[in-house]
């Protein structure tokens, strides 16, 4: 099946007489006939249902949707972006281990790394996306456990290399783990480019409707685990709290990442996604090619009418000729990038105060990548907690407006911004 085909039939086949949409099994917990039926799920010796913070039918329905339009082998759905994030790092790196990381990710993600998890004894170093070989090289040491990156920088819009930090990452035996929320599935599947595990923030275009908060973690399945076995002990020796399974050994290269993530972290930290929730996912997901299609032309046509505009001091979107990272984008996502677009207006920070105020149309929202269009001043509020060295290595500008361009009518947009730019 093709992508836009998957979108709508993958992940649920119903049977004779079902329900043709998936069904939404609102239920805490799953009867059995009897203790050993049970003790099976709880030993992983048989796949079901027992309670609903680790597994749950209608999230593992839509996960399996979300692996099809990722090319993954297995998948799980957790309680937002944030949690997906944490999970695929926390899964095979801890205390004492050692992640290298795009500087320029999202600001939540950053904290995550630099704040909370030195917190509980991750070393992390941050490299410039446009480093050089030989600084990605040296930013290696013995007990890196894996390298991450965003395919679309939010807001920075830097475009990642993804085969470049593959190679690298993998001539030091560990995975890569990129961040595909704004370029979506419909327009780049990292795993196809060696990367190994793919996260979303599924609250963003997977959804596209700002109805629910929501993440997913696919795994591409290639990666050997048991080939780099000193590296990974979490998944390549016994687990002594499954009675000594050995999640490599015994889900093989398909399926050990997913099933530790969700028998062990999702037991212990609970980023339960609702069942209601996957649900409004789904739904968001049957269109996301039709959506992403239009926010990526709705996109290219505001960012060339901004880049002309006299009172636009700056415009950053891959989709334009101009741009530094035009022909990486062309390379990974050729049927466009995403519907955000960054610019800086004449006059800096307060004329970019000073030109939201007058937006109609476009809301000022912390949301983004949805069928809204929306604005925001990252240096004021997702970023705010970051210093200026620190957003200046973030590429985020003091005076940097990131905008959503939604799936409204091209023109009404494009005159919204002409008339709040004409007031400033």
């Amino acid at each position: 099946m093709k992508l836009e085909t998957k979108c709508i039939q993958a992940g649920y086949e119903p049977k004779n007489g079902e329900s043709r949409m998936i069904p939404i099994i609102q239920s805490t917990t799953f009867k059995y006939d009897t203790s050993e039926d049970m003790g099976k799920l709880f030993d992983l010796e048989a796949s079901g249902y027992f309670y609903s913070r680790l597994q749950n039918p209608t999230c593992d329905m839509v996960a399996a949707k979300i692996c099809a339009l990722e090319g993954g082998t297995a998948a799980m759905l957790v309680s937002s972006g944030q949690a997906a994030n944490f999970f695929a790092i926390f899964n095979i790196a801890a205390n004492g281990d050692h992640v290298i990381s795009s500087s320029t990710i999202y600001g939540g993600t950053f904290n995550l790394l630099n704040v909370t998890m030195r917190k509980m004894g991750l070393d992390v170093t941050f490299v410039d996306p446009d480093c050089s070989d030989e600084e990605l090289e040296a930013a290696f040491k013995p007990n890196t456990k894996a390298v991450f990156g965003e395919t679309i920088a939010n807001p920075a819009l830097i475009v990642f290399d993804i085969e470049r930090f593959a190679k690298a990452a993998h001539a030091h035996g560990v995975p890569l783990i990129v961040d595909n929320t704004f370029a979506t599935p419909a327009n780049c599947r990292p795993i196809e480019w060696g990367c190994d595990i793919v996260t979303h923030s599924t609250t963003k275009y997977l959804d596209g409707h700002d109805v629910t908060v929501g993440g997913a973690i696919i795994d591409g399945g290639k990666f050997d685990w048991m080939a780099h076995a000193d590296k990974f002990p979490g998944l390549t020796t016994p687990d002594d709290s499954y009675h000594g399974i050995t999640y490599a050994e015994k889900f093989g290269l398909g399926g050990a990442f997913i099933t530790k993530c969700t028998a062990q972290l999702m037991r212990d930290f609970g980023s339960t996604p609702s069942p209601q929730s996957a649900f409004y996912l789904n739904l968001g997901i049957e269109s996301l090619c039709v959506r992403m299609e239009r926010h990526c032309s709705n996109a290219q046509a505001v960012a060339e009418f901004l880049e002309q505009h006299e009172k636009v001091d700056w415009v950053n979107f891959p989709g334009l000729p101009g741009n530094k990272y035009y022909e990486r984008a062309k390379k990974y996502m050729p049927n466009g990038t995403c519907g955000v677009i960054s610019f800086g207006v004449k006059g800096g920070r307060k004329a970019a105060e000073a030109f939201m105020k007058e937006l109609k149309i476009a809301m000022i929202a912390t949301h983004v990548a949805d069928a809204h269009t929306c604005v925001l001043h990252p240096a004021s509020s997702t970023h705010r907690q970051m210093t200026d060295e620190e957003l200046v290595a973030a590429g985020v500008a003091p005076d940097l407006i990131r905008l959503s361009v939604g799936i409204e009518n091209v023109d009404d947009i494009i005159d919204d911004l002409r008339q709040a730019l004409a007031a400033i």
